[in-house]
């Protein structure tokens, strides 16, 4: 079912936490609210659920407007970064806890229970309390109970925020093919930009209580519409330049011709570090300078380097890295260092 937020405005005493959101998520699409602290994003979150209740606005599930309905009567399942499971029921009773609330009937119950354990792979821990799973197996509860209802929506808070790394990106990879294989609605919340770009079918980035940027994750990553948005997404390298007509100046690099020149004047220039080149890569980019290695960081899959080029800003550079490959230059040698006109992107100011 299809959400809508318009204009959304919530205040908590002086504090403006929501200030004026408009946002839809389509039918079946997966929609992550991404920002940092105190930029609005759970309170959007528990605007739509029903914990709160906003100022001024409207929330829409299809074509019913819920602005002012009760949580228990919006048909949404969501999933907290605490599971929130109760820890006297079994996983099974758990599970069936929604359905009894919705007076589902008790062979009726007992079948969703067994489907839903299976779609989560926990058919062997129905009979298991809370306290004797893993954090990814009461994960995985949390999740069946959310949907065993077929609700309209799903709503999820930092789900991962609790998980190791590397259980938090396989629990990342099945929420995700879930999600495409009912086909649920869904709203994320997380303040992990990696998270966000590798599960999302869309992301709006939040600040200070309003969506600063929504897009793909390839949009929001590669053209951001802020310096707010290009800092907080990812690793980036922000270069203060000059444009003149079609040229744009660029410090400790001199002048090059960006495919679509911005007006003239003091421009903000985004590179990221892994279009950065180094070495004889380097010797063949249109744009490149001479710079000292001030810091190598071995990252396993990778290294990432701090230069700094003659005349110019320091810059960060982040490599692939094969067993195969020699070291990288060693810390205070100096490197050529290159980039592409198409690897620049010009970040509109104000």
């Amino acid at each position: 079912m299809r959400l809508e937020v318009s204009g959304i405005v919530k205040r908590f005493g002086g504090v403006t936490a929501l200030n004026g959101v408009d946002l839809a998520v389509e039918e079946g699409e997966f929609l992550t609210i991404l920002g940092p602290s105190g930029s609005g994003k759970t309170t959007l979150l528990k605007s739509v659920a029903g914990f709160e209740v906003p100022d001024e606005g409207v929330v829409r599930l299809g074509d019913q407007d819920v602005t002012m309905a009760p949580a228990r009567h919006r048909n949404v399942g969501m999933v907290f970064q605490n599971y929130a499971l109760f820890p006297h029921l079994t996983v099974a009773e758990n599970l069936a806890f929604p359905l009894q609330m919705r007076s589902v009937g008790k062979a009726e119950i007992a079948r969703r229970v067994k489907e839903a354990l299976a779609l989560v792979e926990l058919d062997a821990f129905a009979e298991r309390l809370p306290r004797q799973l893993s954090g990814g197996q009461q994960q995985r509860v949390a999740l069946a109970r959310a949907i065993i209802f077929g609700p309209a929506l799903l709503l999820l808070d930092e789900p991962f925020g609790a998980l190791d790394r590397k259980l938090r990106e396989s629990l990342q990879l099945e929420v995700r093919r879930l999600q495409r294989r009912l086909r649920l609605t869904t709203l994320f919340i997380t303040h992990d930009q990696e998270e966000a770009l590798i599960m999302s079918d869309r992301i709006a980035v939040m600040d200070k209580g309003r969506i600063q940027q929504l897009g793909t994750p390839s949009e929001v990553y590669d053209f951001p519409v802020s310096r707010f948005v290009a800092d907080f997404i990812g690793e980036s390298n922000l270069i203060e330049g000059t444009a003149q007509g079609t040229e744009v100046y660029v410090p400790g690099f001199g002048a090059l011709t960006l495919p679509q020149a911005p007006a003239s004047g003091p421009v903000t220039l985004l590179l990221r570090p892994e279009a950065l080149r180094l070495g004889a890569e380097a010797q063949a980019a249109p744009c490149r300078a001479q710079a000292t290695v001030l810091e190598t960081v071995f990252l396993g899959l990778s290294v990432k380097l701090r230069l700094r080029p003659e005349g110019g800003p320091d810059l960060l550079a982040r490599l692939p890295l094969r067993p195969s490959d020699p070291p990288p230059a060693p810390d205070g040698a100096t490197v050529t260092i290159g980039f592409a006109p198409g690897d620049i992107h010009v970040v509109p100011r104000g």
